[in-house]
């Protein structure tokens, strides 16, 4: 019995937190368009995967991405080898680059920055 306790906890308490969390999906052109339009925070995030700098990034991001203020937030990643036409489209020169935006509005941006109160403080501008 307290085991089964146990695993309801879990389970209950894995799926609030997902609930909580923000979502990180790849880019899509439609789903970018849908989500600005309406108003919502978006965060676009341009990395590759042989950048150390990208590396260091992920787990803070993804860390910020969980917590409930941010829950309304979707990351966009953005592969900077492969999608070169979003690059330009977005003005951006290098990998490690976070773009946040508040609907249609970019409100901040970020390169090669691996603190977590300098992440933090972009993801806030996108829901303030």
């Amino acid at each position: 019995m307290k085991f089964a306790r146990a695993a309801l906890t879990l389970c209950l308490s894995t799926a609030f937190s997902l609930a909580m969390a923000g979502q990180i999906v790849p880019y899509n052109q439609q789903t970018f368009d849908h989500l600005t339009g309406e108003g919502k925070p978006v965060v676009l995030d341009i990395s590759a995967t042989w950048c150390p700098t990208c590396k260091a990034q992920k787990p803070i991001v993804e860390n910020i991405m969980k917590q409930p203020a941010f829950s309304d937030v979707t990351l966009m990643r953005i592969d900077f080898d492969s999608q070169k036409p979003l690059l330009r489209k977005y003005h951006v020169t290098m990998q490690s680059t976070l773009v946040a935006f508040k609907g249609e509005t970019e409100v901040g941006r970020s390169v090669g920055d691996t603190s977590r109160a300098g992440l933090r403080s972009l993801f806030e501008k996108a829901v303030r």
